[in-house]
């Protein structure tokens, strides 16, 4: 059986705040050598995963605002708890954005995974026709444009969004809204596909842009929020100030444009344009776009997220709102690039 010695550190070391590592060695009964041990203490300390107070032997460990970020999460253990029973951070963390930049936001394995199945990506496009790539992208499109529009609320089938977007027929008894809302995503990939490098480098004009085209002939306002808004199931307030949005905005692009991974690239857009909330609605779809434009940019797989729950997807972002981590949403992420990678190509 394999132990993980890392979790169960930082397990420790997060419920016993400022412990010595004889403390924590003791404690533990790892089954490995004291000298192991302190390696181990020395690479977590190298991953800032944990932090360190003192000097020689008074020097104690704990866990770093960066495994914070990263820590596993029981996602349902933690909405065993209302909403006004959570202890959140409730409002915008800026300093989130420092610690976003110097974070690797995948561990070793989860690289490796991710990038075997990049690799059979490109493996299984390169030996199809151009006209089988476009049948599966118009594929993906549509159930995308399904799934996005499900997780706001659209009530819409899988099997009446084809209908609509191939034949243009409304669903009975469903809104007008709602087909535009759909029509509007496929709408907006389709620019995506056709235009690959419109959107990177990223910065707001063009988020912006992306927002019009999912909103248009919806009454939602178009520009950068002026005002504050509220967030169904939580406490969490983003930023009201529209220069302050902006700001942080602009912040959040230089972070992705910086980012010499793909997958982080696109992970980060999915989380921090859902929590800095820029417009009055249309975020999360906004989010899921663009973070698709980047994928297709560099010639990576996109998303439809399929087969996701939307009370799953909701959760993942709530809890990254109210604590700041990503490990669910992260996990939902890894699992539809799997899917995508096997389903469409």
């Amino acid at each position: 059986m394999n132990i993980d010695f890392d979790k169960l550190i930082l397990d420790f070391i997060d419920e016993n705040r400022d412990t010595s590592s004889n403390q924590i060695f003791k404690s533990l009964h790892l089954n490995i050598g004291y000298s192991t041990f302190k390696r181990k203490l020395s690479q977590l300390v190298s991953k800032d995963l944990i932090s360190t107070i003192g000097v020689g032997k008074a020097t104690r460990y704990r866990t770093s605002p960066t495994y914070r970020i990263l820590r596993p999460t029981d996602i349902d253990q933690y909405f065993r708890k209302e909403i006004d029973e959570r202890i959140i951070g409730n409002t915008f963390n800026f300093e989130l954005l420092d610690l976003l930049v110097s974070t690797s936001l995948f561990s070793h394995s989860e690289l490796i995974e991710l990038n075997f199945l990049q690799e059979k990506y490109q493996h299984n496009i390169s030996n199809q026709e151009k006209s089988q790539k476009k049948i599966e992208l118009e594929r993906l499109a549509i159930d995308l444009s399904w799934k996005s529009s499900q997780i706001e609320g659209n009530t819409y089938s899988l099997l009446e969004t084809e209908i609509l977007i191939k034949e243009k027929i409304k669903a009975v008894g469903k809104t007008k809204e709602e087909a535009i809302m759909l029509l509007n995503h496929k709408e907006a990939i389709d620019f995506l596909i056709e235009n690959p490098d419109y959107l990177f480098p990223l910065n707001v004009s063009k988020i912006v842009d992306i927002h019009r085209l999912l909103v248009k002939e919806l009454n939602i306002d178009k520009q950068i929020r002026r005002f504050r808004v509220g967030i169904s199931g939580t406490n969490y307030k983003p930023l009201d100030n529209e220069f302050q949005i902006i700001d942080a905005l602009e912040r959040a692009c230089q972070i992705v444009n910086q980012k010499d991974n793909i997958f982080e690239k696109a992970l980060l857009v999915l989380l921090l344009l859902s929590y800095i909330q820029p417009f009055t609605d249309g975020n999360k779809r906004t989010a899921r776009i663009v973070a698709n434009s980047i994928l297709i940019h560099f010639g990576f797989c996109p998303i439809s997220y399929r087969t996701v729950e939307p009370l799953d997807y909701k959760k993942a972002i709530l809890v990254f709102y109210e604590q700041n981590n990503l490990y669910a949403f992260k996990n939902i992420f890894i699992e539809q690039y799997r899917f995508a990678v096997n389903t469409y190509f």
